[in-house]
């Protein structure tokens, strides 16, 4: 056994989900205002009220907290530059200071996807007693005693990134996932020429991100008769398979071969497996930007996968200079900083008791090679 061994859109089109609604034009007055770098990013969120701080009245030293899943990634580097910009913008239209700022203090598991130090998060800010919470859950079946416990000292919870199934959650602001992943299958498909054998690479088996991803991308693959999804890995269960993929081959091993040992194995080795597994397999598609590396870490390590298509979600800057090189065809991109922005103001309107829409769309974007340098677009990537 050997162990080592986006199409193009022709226009530049920009996917934003929910986006038909625009803010109205402000009146002239013969000078022209010099819009932010990141207004395409709120321009893309739906509802546009939750793209700016106009009536979020607050009081002074309100203390909202964020807890996110990571804060080393391009994507959550980028999140919390938007829940950063969206507290300055409160601060200023309210003209707090000081001690009256809004207090808006985001939070991570030091390792990414870590949900026994994201629990823990979310104990020490509920002891802190914040005016609103948000949180984008590891797990979406997580935390129901801490969120009872919120519940109680009516602290509101709203969500981001990823939903969570605890019936009060308040709002959830977050990529419409399945619209997406159909979005990324749909690609996939039609570069593929509408025939062969896919593999679909998912970062984990209980965020609703990923169930969502999921669901959309099989949902659209289906449309496909003579596509076929050939395996299914999750990123989660890698000691699994690396234990697996170790009992498989020690057994079917001669006795002059050496053994193999599950700690042996790298990331790039299970997926050398499961493609040697199924040779007929044109495609890969990563369901984030941790899933879409280990492939293309993986095809790099193996002149023989060079052929492959591959697309994923997510750019940070080892995915967006593949893009530019051909190693990926390409890349469904979420709006990381409105997605902060958005739950910032989800958060604020909560302690306001003004009213919250069940889900607010952030948007995204499908990049390629192609349509990459187009202004409309690269506002909108992250590195």
């Amino acid at each position: 056994m050997k162990l080592r061994q986006w199409i193009g859109i022709s226009c530049v089109a920009v996917v934003l989900c929910g986006c038909s609604q625009q803010k109205s034009d402000t009146t002239f007055t013969g000078d022209q205002e010099e819009l932010p770098k990141y207004q395409s990013n709120l321009n893309a969120i739906s509802p546009q009220a939750y793209s700016d701080v106009e009536d979020l009245n607050l009081e002074p030293g309100t203390y909202i907290s964020i807890i996110g899943k990571d804060s080393d990634s391009a994507y959550w580097k980028t999140l919390v530059k938007g829940v950063e910009q969206a507290a300055k913008d409160l601060n200023e239209a309210l003209g707090y200071s000081g001690s009256d700022k809004i207090k808006v203090i985001y939070n991570a598991p030091e390792e990414m996807e870590d949900i026994d130090e994201q629990v823990n998060i979310l104990d020490e800010e509920l002891a802190r007693n914040p005016h609103a919470i948000g949180i984008a859950s590891i797990d979406a079946d997580a935390c129901t005693v801490q969120f009872d416990q919120a519940t109680e000292n009516d602290i509101p919870v709203i969500a981001f990134d990823s939903g969570n199934l605890y019936k009060g959650i308040q709002c959830t602001c977050k990529t419409d996932n399945e619209e997406a992943a159909r979005t990324g299958a749909s690609k996939l498909c039609n570069e593929l020429g509408d025939s062969g054998k896919i593999l679909l690479l998912v970062h984990d088996a209980q965020s609703a991100s990923a169930l969502e991803r999921v669901s959309g991308f099989k949902e659209e693959v289906a449309s496909h008769p003579e596509i076929e999804i050939a395996e299914e890995l999750y990123y989660d269960q890698m000691s699994e398979m690396k234990k697996q993929i170790a009992l498989e081959y020690n057994a079917d091993r001669e006795e002059s071969e050496a053994e193999i040992l599950e700690e042996e194995l790298t990331d790039s080795d299970v997926l050398a497996y499961y493609l040697e597994k199924n040779p007929d397999i044109k495609g890969i598609f990563g369901t984030n930007v941790t899933v879409t590396q280990w492939a293309l870490a993986a095809i790099r390590d193996n002149e023989q996968y060079k052929d492959l298509i591959l697309m994923g979600f997510d750019a940070g800057a080892n995915q967006l200079e593949a893009l530019q090189s051909g190693e990926i065809a390409g890349l469904v991109v979420q709006n990381p900083f409105g997605m902060g922005y958005a739950a910032v103001v989800a958060a604020a309107r909560t302690v306001l008791e003004i009213g919250n829409e069940a889900v607010v769309d952030t948007g995204y974007i499908w990049v390629t090679k192609d349509n990459m340098d187009s202004d409309s677009i690269a506002n909108m990537l992250y590195r």
